[in-house]
């Protein structure tokens, strides 16, 4: 990103970006101030987007060969068109000879960096990757937002926003505004305020349901089950995240029985820091035997609910009653 940054500052663009990667958020930030760079925003004579998969390369090709109209320079915007999972010869071959009124901007989410096309942009102009971004990053983030705003947050009600909203920084920027909006007048944000105006995103009520089941309080989690069959979650993406909230347990657990800290748990499963250390309570109520059972069981189950042999609604509650039944280890 820092390279990015360097070439807006400096005016010394690439002659083609690929901006790829899972952080939608920061991705979209830093399109545009490319594009804002780049073209004037009423120079539609000079700026195409294409956007989607089904492009024409061809097409493509032949409008980034049209000289600009009064300018100089041609930008194409290509967002996500699929090119860099499948096979896009004609593009990856014409980055060799790119005129130089000419800067193609590429934005995907996944992309395969053994392809023709990634490897083109790697040697003729900048690929810029946009991760998930880590717990420390968020937070430096969101307290640089609240300094502007005069605002005040403590580190454990950090921990419960973030909680909330996950590593999305676009759900982050939004929770964030109404949060502030509805502290209008307050230097500080509270416990209270996040609870009152924060949604809970379904992973975080999996979650919960979790936590219940592994605390052995049955009617909670099943409480929090009806609940969310209530908003219309389909009673299969239910039982897939709590198999994943499960195998993120066990790995937990393996982590914790090598000896590993909770950064490098963080690091291994892919969790924010404050995100491990929340499952870390949980993977100390089981054994890896009892939670490698667990998961087994629910993969079992999602494949009795395909074959017809169990009702999808009462597969899942059956499972979260065995679960979190207090005899469950006997």
């Amino acid at each position: 990103m820092k390279s990015l940054i360097e070439d807006i500052k400096n005016q010394q663009y690439k002659k083609v970006y690929l901006l790829y990667g899972p952080e939608a958020y920061l991705k979209s930030q830093y399109k545009q101030k490319l594009l804002e760079a780049l073209v004037p925003e009423e120079d539609t004579m000079n700026f195409a987007r294409f956007e989607g998969k089904g492009q024409n390369e061809g097409e493509i090709v032949d409008l980034a060969e049209t000289m600009p109209f009064f300018a100089d320079r041609r930008v194409i915007l290509l967002d996500h068109t699929g090119f860099f999972k499948g096979k896009s010869d004609l593009i990856a071959d014409y980055m060799a000879s790119l005129p130089d009124y000419l800067v193609m901007i590429f934005v995907e989410e996944e992309v395969d960096k053994r392809s023709r096309m990634f490897k083109a942009v790697q040697k003729h102009g900048r690929a810029v990757e946009f991760p998930v971004q880590n717990e420390d990053t968020l937070i430096r983030w969101v307290l640089g937002i609240l300094k502007k705003e005069g605002k005040k947050i403590t580190r454990g009600d950090m921990e419960l926003f973030l909680g909330k909203t996950g590593t999305d920084m676009g759900l982050i920027d939004r929770e964030l505004e109404k949060l502030l909006t509805y502290t209008m007048g307050r230097d500080v944000i509270s416990a209270a305020d996040i609870e009152a105006v924060c949604a809970t995103q379904i992973t975080n009520q999996i979650f919960d349901m979790v936590r219940a089941v592994s605390e052995k309080k049955q009617k909670k989690a099943l409480g929090l089950y009806y609940d969310l069959l209530a908003l219309k979650e389909p009673p299969m993406r239910i039982l897939y995240l709590l198999a994943r909230q499960f195998n993120l347990i066990l790995q937990v657990k393996e982590l914790q029985e090598s000896g590993c800290d909770q950064r490098t748990m963080a690091s291994r499963t892919g969790l924010a820091p404050f995100v491990v250390k929340n499952y870390i309570p949980m993977a100390r109520k089981y054994s890896a035997e009892e939670l490698r059972s667990a998961v087994e069981d629910f993969t079992q189950t999602e494949t009795d609910v395909k074959t017809g042999r169990l009702n999808d609604v009462l597969s899942v509650e059956l499972m979260i009653v065995k679960y979190s039944s207090q005899n469950t280890r006997e």
